[in-house]
């Protein structure tokens, strides 16, 4: 069953959730702070993180900092209503979604369930007949990109580039089709559940860390395009 980090300061709340997510099949390993939540998380890799803002030693600003150095595990935030300045700090930083205190039980419950389908390898239908493998149809090949659905990894000109769920499924909407704009009501159908709201400025955020993440590996690159009041393409080479 899938491994579920949750990282808060409450006890309260690390008793209540880990004691849901355990009735729903998940295996869960609670922290109190960032510090050691840190040291969890890199020690035994989770499928997904859910983490607290405000925590003694280390916040869960920071401690996503350094996830986001060496891991791409997805990552829910909890957040206070008074925090919307946190939450695009986190979604730039690369949390794949925000869930405000207070909230019910059965919310976490059905977002955990939407991000893990999300970051779920797919089946390409790509079984193996007399030991002949057939090529996966979960690979997309645009110019320098690589993406392969399957394992969920990228490549820029060979180069690696790691990206969180959203930013994934963001970027495959815009590379299976080239040229082709793409409004942000249809990035957050691409990249969100159905029961997930979000705003124009969360995918403004996902494609902001997108161009960087590339510029990183290839300071030229320009493939995703903007169209002011419409929305975004990748770029037809």
């Amino acid at each position: 069953m899938p491994k579920i980090a949750l990282v808060d300061d409450d006890r309260n709340i690390l008793t209540s959730v880990s004691l849901t997510l355990e009735a729903e099949g998940y295996i869960v390993s609670t922290y109190t702070d960032g510090a050691s939540g840190l040291e969890g998380l890199t020690a035994d890799r989770p499928d997904l993180a859910i983490l607290d803002i405000k925590m003694p030693r280390m916040d869960g600003m920071e401690l996503l900092r350094r996830l986001r150095q060496k891991s791409d595990v997805p990552v829910i935030f909890l957040t206070s209503k008074d925090e919307e300045i946190d939450e695009l700090f986190g979604l730039k930083m690369g949390a794949d979604d925000f869930i405000t205190k207070p909230f019910s039980q059965r919310l976490l419950v059905e977002r955990v369930k939407a991000i893990l389908r999300r970051s779920a390898p797919r089946d390409p239908t790509g079984a193996t007949v007399g030991g002949d493998a057939t090529p996966s149809k979960a690979l997309i090949e645009r110019g320098a990109l690589v993406m392969d659905e399957e394992r969920h990894t990228c490549t820029w000109r060979a180069q690696r580039v790691t990206l969180t769920v959203t930013e994934f499924l963001i970027l495959q909407a815009l590379a299976l089709r080239p040229g082709v704009v793409k409004s942000r009501n249809a990035l957050m159908d691409a990249a969100y559940d159905d029961q997930v709201y979000v705003d124009d400025r969360t995918i403004d955020s996902h494609i902001k860390r997108l161009r960087k993440k590339f510029k990183a590996v290839d300071d030229d690159f320009e493939m995703i395009e903007t169209l002011y009041g419409v929305g975004y393409r990748f770029k037809e080479q």
